[in-house]
């Protein structure tokens, strides 16, 4: 049982309303507020979820898996970590997710948590206040956006984690661009596919991992002339890569960013980047990258591979949790 306390806010979003794909502009952010005397002051950190997932999500555990706040406890009451408040945002989009960017194709997520989630939680429960104070932590897409949203506004965060996050674009997109060929061939059209998939009584990996290149071209590749919004980093017909979106896909690779613009995260606290040697989106490869970028403009990051893959490794938050709290804690 928790001794902490979730509180469930909803945030009206200004940002979110009239976004290109109907989604809801009212998003649910619940909030977990450890079991403390006094709570007012602590650090924020943000928990952001991966592709397809939501942060209520990080809510439900099993009886053989500790749900995100059991397992803070039980590192809390070990003495393993400092006590924090942590808000779980809602960023998903009809395409899967939204990679925690602005793009005209799905909204303003980016406004939407820097402009509007975070001002809400830190008036209500008098905790962060300034970039010192907040961090970022999430798994696969989640820790891309850890990394995203700390390039774009270092001036609000000071320490990430990032958890198999995606970098490399290279290895870790480009085996999935012939599952969403394969449909193409199979509906004609993305808007065929987009509804087969909605009315997909099951949700199969092979079409999640379709969906997911158009959920990606959604965030790095928007074009609202193309049809639903995307302009695809390929040819239907061929698969041949089409350079000029391609380029704009790299742009928001965390490797490109990183040897551009790595020194926006040389005073942070912490920089958190793990993956497994198992990873079956190869993402171990691109972490190996990024941290080199990193460490090349003088950023101090702290590396760990692990043995396992992509899957049901939310025990690997035992090893960043200690770090983030006591970064935000110094």
């Amino acid at each position: 049982m928790l001794q902490g306390r979730l509180h469930s806010l909803v945030i009206h979003s200004a940002a979110l309303a009239g976004n290109p794909l109907g989604d809801p502009a009212d998003r649910e952010c619940p909030v977990y507020v450890p079991p403390v005397d006094d709570h007012r002051g602590l650090p924020l950190i943000l928990v952001l979820a991966g592709y397809t997932g939501v942060g209520a999500g990080q809510l439900r555990g099993t009886p053989w898996e500790p749900s995100f706040p059991e397992r803070f406890e039980r590192l809390l009451a070990a003495g393993r970590v400092e006590p924090a408040v942590f808000a779980f945002p809602d960023c998903f989009t009809r395409f899967g997710g939204s990679q925690y960017m602005n793009s005209t194709a799905t909204g303003r997520y980016r406004d939407h948590l820097i402009e509007e989630l975070i001002p809400t939680v830190e008036k209500e429960f008098g905790v962060g206040g300034e970039r010192g104070r907040r961090g970022l932590m999430g798994k696969s897409s989640g820790g891309y956006g850890a990394l995203h949203l700390s390039f774009e506004h270092p001036d609000v965060f000071s320490a990430l984690a990032s958890h198999s996050g995606d970098c490399y674009f290279e290895l870790g997109y480009k085996p999935d661009f012939p599952k969403l060929l394969g449909e193409l061939e199979v509906h004609g059209s993305l808007d065929a596919f987009l509804a087969a998939f909605e009315a997909a009584p099951k949700k199969t990996t092979p079409l999640i991992l379709a969906m997911s290149v158009i959920g990606m071209s959604s965030c790095y590749s928007p074009d609202p002339s193309a049809p639903l919004g995307v302009a695809l980093p390929f040819e239907p017909r061929t698969g041949r890569i089409r350079d000029d979106v391609w380029a704009r896909w790299l742009e928001h690779d965390p490797v490109e960013r990183a040897r551009l613009h790595g020194e926006r995260l040389a005073d942070f606290s912490l920089v958190f980047v793990d993956a497994g040697r198992k990873d079956e989106f190869h993402l171990q490869y691109g972490a190996r990258q990024l941290v080199d970028a990193l460490k090349e403009k003088g950023v101090a990051v702290h590396h760990e591979e692990f043995d396992d893959g992509h899957m049901g490794v939310s025990y690997r938050y035992d090893a960043s949790l200690p770090l983030i709290t006591r970064a935000l804690s110094a």
